[in-house]
């Protein structure tokens, strides 16, 4: 399954999503039925930007999202994460 990116990091996905990527998916983990994983469809410029979340410096500008656009990320994270715990 190499067209999909799994990731734990609810703050990660938050800035995908605000990012402009698209929430593929939601799975359960394995090992623990309280914790999910954020499926991603796999694009040539996730792995960077994924990179870049977790290595640059604050003020590098491609890790600079709209505070708006992160607020609407996190809330649909938080609505769509709800929706599958029932």
């Amino acid at each position: 399954m190499g067209n999909i990116i799994k990731i734990s990091s609810f703050y990660l996905a938050a800035f995908l999503l605000a990012k402009g990527y698209s929430l593929h998916n939601l799975e359960k983990e394995a090992v623990s039925s309280d914790k999910f994983l954020f499926v991603f469809n796999s694009t040539p410029n996730i792995k960077n930007d994924i990179d870049e979340f977790n290595f640059a410096s604050e003020e590098n500008e491609t890790v600079l999202v709209d505070a708006r656009k992160m607020i609407l990320a996190i809330k649909k994270l938080k609505d769509v994460l709800y929706q599958n715990r029932t």
